[in-house]
């Protein structure tokens, strides 16, 4: 993407024109779990085509639409439906709108998605914290040459899913009775659900589960400097020795039983969240 600060720019302006409200908080809503988009008060809704530079959702569940407003009395902006990078997208449009944010003000970043579990000691329905990851997309949305506007040439990822985020999703989920695993999620570009051995690999590499988004929107993240919690619904289990044939289907089902809890958990870390 050329000039990828002056695209953002635009699209910033665009949204500018709707709304003045600047949002401290991001999110991204993934699979399934974009009704919490619909909790939003006195938003504005605009669909990802009426936005310069913003590409659009093509999978089911996905709606494409960029909500801003206030939940749990926060300015927020969500991402009602996400880009992927096996739809065609680059890596660098599937992060674009992390930047959008940044430069709407947003300072704190919640990614959610869905995912398979790896460890045996998950079991769907189970949100996982996600404390670091793989990338095995085999790309890298900073490729190419950098805009020190939107960060640095190295940026660090040492600490890309902020401790303190994480520490106070734990105390939220406590206070709410919500069981909570953590670990390391594992990113791949899809579409395809990973043979057995392969999800052998990833476990025994460190992965304890596995999914087709968020690294690039982290790895974006850290470049241009938000804090960053991200969430994985583990919707099924991937576990290489033991896997059974799984459809799109299946996941969101999954993810839909377990928004309730979904939706609480992150609602109350909004509200606890000082940006």
């Amino acid at each position: 993407m050329a000039n990828r600060a002056q695209a953002v720019r635009e699209a910033v302006a665009a949204i500018r024109e709707r709304t003045g409200l600047v949002p401290e908080i991001g999110l991204i809503l993934g699979s399934g779990l974009g009704d919490l988009a619909e909790q939003i008060e006195d938003a504005t809704v605009i669909p990802y085509g009426e936005i310069p530079h913003f590409p659009v959702s093509t999978v089911a569940g996905h709606a494409g639409r960029l909500v801003i407003g206030r939940l749990e009395g926060k300015p927020v902006v969500a991402m009602q439906g996400r880009f992927h990078y096996y739809e065609g997208y680059s890596m660098a449009q599937v992060a674009f709108p992390v930047y959008v944010m940044k430069f709407l003000g947003t300072k704190v970043l919640i990614v959610t998605n869905a995912a398979g579990g790896m460890n045996k000691a998950f079991q769907p329905g189970d949100l996982m914290l996600i404390v670091d990851h793989l990338n095995f997309t085999g790309d890298n949305p900073l490729i190419g040459p950098n805009d020190d506007e939107l960060g640095p040439r190295f940026p660090d990822m040492s600490r890309a899913y902020d401790p303190e985020l994480i520490a106070l999703a734990e105390q939220k989920a406590q206070e709410l009775g919500i069981r909570v695993q953590k670990g390391v999620y594992a990113g791949i570009s899809g579409p395809n659900y990973l043979p057995p051995a392969e999800l052998v690999m990833l476990r025994r590499l460190g992965g304890d589960a596995v999914g087709m988004s968020t690294i690039p929107e982290v790895i974006a993240a850290a470049h241009c400097g938000l804090r960053v919690l991200g969430i994985s619904c583990i919707t099924d289990m991937a576990i290489g020795e033991e896997l059974e044939p799984l459809t799109h289907e299946q996941v969101v089902a999954v993810a839909e039983r377990t928004k309730p809890k979904f939706t609480a958990l992150v609602r109350a870390v909004v509200a606890g969240v000082r940006a």
